[in-house]
């Protein structure tokens, strides 16, 4: 499938929460979008033409690098986790938010945003938790301290009225930190033997696939190359990421409305 999530103003298809949207050939849709409004499947792919789809992206990579970060993706299973396995995921991505110095919120705390300014809410699912690091890797200082990085409401965030007002990006700016956030998580996700593809494919990386779906993976894939932000090695966390054998399954607390393995190469830093 490929569709789902963003945060913030800029639309596309479905009211946005935030997401980077564009417009090409006269369609709108959204690519790249991470968890910021309603789930949506923009334009689902029937599992039999999955390969050929994900063949035909490599194709229109042009550079080594593109191709091996996508090839390491590809590598992960296209289907969420669930039960133990999802729970496990979740135990290692709280692990690493750890790890990169996020507090946490104890378990049973209610918690109205995803990240209040000084904790992260850990009651969801891993591929959420990880992309709200992502967010926390790539804000400045001054805005690790605000309601959901000043991006506008989480997934998972229930006082919209507060996340809103704490926004502060314009949309373009907040459209380009969700696309770097959502590649970043998604390569991450590949890092820790995670399904990144899943991730990929839900937050539209494949959509406007005979347009620019290439071009724009490899020019977010570049931006975060040159910020040195996607390798957990480089950030010298890995070591420090639990990953628990086995775990008792633990639903994510219910929400009003459902939004949203190998090692990296040796040079992705």
């Amino acid at each position: 499938m490929i569709g789902e999530i963003g945060r913030g103003a800029a639309s596309c298809i479905a009211p946005p929460r935030r997401g980077y949207s564009r417009e090409l050939e006269g369609s709108i849709y959204c690519r790249g979008c991470s968890l910021r409004h309603d789930r949506m499947i923009l334009t689902p792919i029937p599992k039999e033409h999955l390969d050929s789809a994900l063949d035909h992206f490599m194709a229109a990579l042009v550079d080594p690098y593109s191709c091996e970060v996508f090839r390491r993706i590809c590598a992960t299973s296209a289907e969420r986790a669930c039960g133990p396995e999802a729970e496990r995921h979740r135990q290692v991505a709280l692990s690493l938010a750890g790890a990169l110095g996020m507090a946490i919120h104890p378990e049973g705390t209610p918690c109205r945003f995803n990240w209040d300014g000084t904790a992260l809410n850990g009651a969801t699912e891993a591929y959420v938790i990880l992309h709200e690091i992502a967010h926390f890797a790539l804000a400045p200082p001054e805005r690790r301290g605000l309601i959901d990085f000043g991006l506008g409401p989480g997934p998972d965030t229930t006082d919209r009225e507060a996340a809103e007002a704490a926004a502060i990006l314009s949309p373009l700016d907040a459209a380009e930190e969700e696309a770097a956030a959502s590649l970043l998580g998604i390569v991450w996700e590949a890092e820790l033997g995670q399904p990144a593809l899943a991730s990929f494919l839900d937050q539209n990386w494949l959509e406007g696939l005979e347009r620019s779906a290439a071009s724009h993976f490899i020019s977010v894939l570049g931006t975060l190359r040159q910020r040195r932000a996607l390798s957990l090695a480089s950030r010298g966390v890995s070591s420090r990421v639990k990953h628990p054998r086995a775990c008792r399954a633990v639903e994510p607390k219910p929400r009003a409305e459902r939004r949203i393995r190998p090692e990296p190469p040796a040079d992705v830093q």
